[in-house]
């Protein structure tokens, strides 16, 4: 067994083991009721809510995979022999659908990551099973039995698994209902202030936003900036509660934090998950480049020079890094923005109601933001101005910081 071979066994064994405690410990808080959603309901359903959840991650993401790959491909060749899997993509590859898709499909991960939080995270205070107390604190007050648990199974795993088999993967009735949603989502307008941050972005870019369908009608353009309209209503009165929370100490923000450091960390977190979002667009935009077009600002250089240095491994071990980093900050971020407010006793936020504020509590506002925000805004200036984002500094530093995670 050479040395590579023997390290990549130690990794892999290490990595397993990691994985089961982390599985194990979850479950264990479950079923002790020291989750919110176990204590305030039951653990049986907390426990069918969490698996539930991350199957369905699986399918968001490996479905990305497969429709994002499977563009190129004319779908009336796969017509007869992956007759579900064509369902999904007729629809999705005409016009401008996957780019609806794709916008759809970015709340749901993080949608479904909010809601894993509030399964299988742990309550303040929690203990388990006499566990030393260092433990407690890597594993459940970090978060990262919860990192691993989402990434391994119901990320990396399933891209892996779509990438190899992008026809078999989404021949599947659950394939073309989280195709459908991830639709309904982008339809429903929610996202859609984004599509101006895009025209903005074009605009300062000097590149119109090329389109794949012909012009809007008149009712389709007032429906369009209807729905722009709103979407930036609900962004900023997300922002507003959010921020209120932050400033009252009303969130499950853990305790000793000061008010103000959580507002700090909200926005630091969101800049870190833009950046990394930013970094993967900006990355497959170089990657079409030729060495002598890559500009020559001197981090931007070193950033391709580190990135398509030798066998190409360091691309795909970006992307294994950079999945466990925004995972981490989207488990940050929901605990950070979901609000602890008890309704009824009057201190609801803005004095809304005791439904709404139960809402509010869920903490599904802060998803819409860090969609937003902390999303899709990052990837549409990355994806317009690539160099100039590898210039950053900051890209080296977490491109590195990404290799690491991944070596380990």
């Amino acid at each position: 067994m050479t040395g590579n071979s023997a390290c990549t066994l130690v990794k892999n064994v290490y990595s397993t083991i990691l994985l089961i405690f982390s599985i194990v410990i979850v479950m264990g808080l479950i079923f002790t009721e020291q989750t919110k959603l176990a204590q305030d309901v039951h653990p049986a359903l907390a426990f069918v809510v969490l698996w539930g959840l991350i199957l369905w991650l699986g399918m968001v993401e490996g479905g990305q995979a497969s429709l994002v790959g499977l563009a190129p491909i004319n779908f009336e060749l796969y017509k007869d022999s992956h007759p579900t899997t064509y369902i999904s993509t007729k629809l999705c590859h005409v016009g401008d659908n996957l780019d609806r898709y794709l916008m759809g499909r970015q709340f749901m991960v993080i949608f479904i990551a909010f809601c894993i939080n509030m399964a299988g995270a742990p309550i303040g205070g929690a203990e388990l099973w006499g566990l030393p107390q260092w433990i407690i604190d890597v594993f459940l007050v970090t978060g990262f039995a919860m990192i691993l648990f989402t990434c391994m199974i119901g990320q990396l795993a399933t891209q892996v698994n779509a990438s190899h088999c992008m026809l078999d993967y989404i021949n599947s009735y659950f394939a073309v209902f989280t195709f459908y949603t991830a639709m309904a989502i982008e339809f429903s307008g929610l996202m859609h202030v984004s599509y101006f941050i895009q025209k903005c972005v074009g605009w300062a870019a000097g590149k119109p936003i090329q389109s794949n369908e012909p012009p809007k009608s008149a009712l389709q353009a007032a429906f369009f900036w209807f729905r722009v309209v709103l979407s930036a209503v609900v962004l900023c009165f997300s922002l507003a509660v959010t921020l209120e929370g932050l400033f009252t100490g009303n969130t499950t923000m853990w305790d000793g934090v000061p008010n103000a450091v959580a507002v700090i960390l909200f926005f630091l977190l969101m800049s870190v998950v833009g950046l990394l979002e930013g970094m993967q667009i900006a990355f497959f935009a170089v990657a079409k480049l030729k060495k002598s077009e890559r500009g020559r600002a001197p981090f931007a250089l070193k950033t391709c020079e580190l990135l398509f240095r030798g066998d190409g491994h360091n691309l795909p071990g970006f992307m294994i890094g950079r999945q466990l980093c925004v995972v981490s900050c989207f488990f940050i971020i929901a605990r950070v923005t979901s609000l602890n407010v008890e309704p009824g006793n009057g201190n609801n936020i803005f004095g809304v109601s005791d439904a709404a504020q139960t809402f509010f509590n869920m903490g599904f506002l802060g998803a819409v933001i860090t969609t937003i925000l902390g999303s899709i805004t990052w990837q549409l200036v990355a994806s317009a101005f690539p160099l100039a984002f590898l210039s950053n500094p900051m890209v080296y530093v977490f491109l590195r910081l990404c290799l690491f995670l991944e070596a380990t």
